[in-house]
């Protein structure tokens, strides 16, 4: 296979997107929230990889982090990974890490970048699906359950586990 020939294989195939957030706490197991300008719901810090510059997954969520709430954490594992196929646009391939508990200083120095976000809360589990839309909810509780049970990562598909 040339060069030209392998070059015309990669750009015929199928585009996906990535994304990558932080799951942070506080010591009570709220979870941190940021509520967006640009889109209905709220969400998790976090946002696309920058892939065209070599970003990791990893490395995306910890920008996206600092971006966003002004937090330079190191984050802790992977706690999912979900495939939401797309209508009209391609799939997303969404991962989540475990931001670990912040103390009341890092809740005290949290900055919302203020371009794209209008404020912050903390939420218990059981009010997650009053702010968090679509498989974003059940990618959340998965994470939230693969840090409570101490169990690798959750593998889902469009919101839905399927590594049980």
């Amino acid at each position: 296979m040339t060069t030209a020939d392998y070059a015309a294989y990669i750009a015929g195939l199928p585009r996906v997107l990535a994304g990558a957030a932080a799951v942070f706490r506080d010591a009570r197991g709220r979870v941190l929230l940021v509520e967006p300008n640009y889109r209905e719901g709220w969400a998790l810090p976090g946002g696309t990889i920058e892939s065209e510059d070599g970003e990791t997954p990893r490395r995306g969520a910890w920008r996206e982090t600092v971006e966003e709430i002004g937090l330079d954490v190191r984050l802790g594992r992977l706690l999912a990974v979900d495939w939401v196929h797309g209508v009209g646009r391609p799939p997303i391939v969404a991962y989540l890490y475990d931001g670990g508990v912040l103390s009341e200083d890092d809740l005290r120095a949290v900055r919302l970048q203020e371009e794209e976000l209008l404020s912050w809360k903390l939420v218990p589990r059981e009010d997650l699906g009053d702010h968090l839309l679509g498989t974003l909810h059940s990618r959340v509780l998965a994470a939230l359950d693969v840090l409570a049970d101490g169990s690798g990562t959750a593998e889902l598909e469009n919101g839905v586990r399927v590594d049980r």
